[in-house]
């Protein structure tokens, strides 16, 4: 489950940084673009974020980005995702999980330095009555001089 909100939110952080680097006309107004996605399904191979069981993770979910040009080099983004979830582990004496989830991101630019931040956080009731609590907050900032500051805290239960 955290491959699907890491890969998002890096999706969004490469858009921004590469968005950064073509070029704008010192006339550009600000201009928002929204994308909206609904009731997209996606199955793929994961693991339980708090157990590391492996197993088939199915997304369900309805998503929003907004990329914001506010001038020459400079760009925020943030997305909302959210959905259901259910996880069946591949080994069948664990507890397979349903529930709800979502992923925020906001990324910001201004041609020379680069900063994003995101939050996913899960919460789901397992087949046998257990309960799935997932929570982790990412950040990452890269400087003009290429100082790159980062953190990623993860947290279940």
């Amino acid at each position: 489950m955290r491959k699907i909100a890491t890969l998002t939110a890096l999706a969004a952080l490469l858009a921004l940084v590469g968005g950064s680097m073509t070029a704008t006309s010192a006339l550009a107004r600000t201009k928002t673009r929204t994308f909206h996605v609904h009731n997209e399904t996606e199955t793929s191979k994961d693991r339980n974020p708090c157990t590391g069981d492996k197993g088939t993770l199915t997304l369900t979910y309805n998503a929003v980005f907004h990329v914001t040009k506010i001038g020459p080099g400079q760009k925020h983004v943030t997305f909302t995702q959210t959905g259901r979830f259910q996880f069946v582990p591949n080994d069948p004496s664990k507890p397979s999980y349903t529930g709800h989830f979502t992923v925020w991101g906001g990324f910001n630019t201004n041609g020379e330095n680069q900063t994003g931040t995101f939050t996913f956080s899960v919460k789901g009731k397992g087949s046998d009555g257990s309960t799935l609590r997932f929570h982790e907050v990412m950040h990452i900032t890269v400087g003009a001089n290429g100082v790159k500051v980062e953190f990623d805290k993860v947290r279940c239960g």
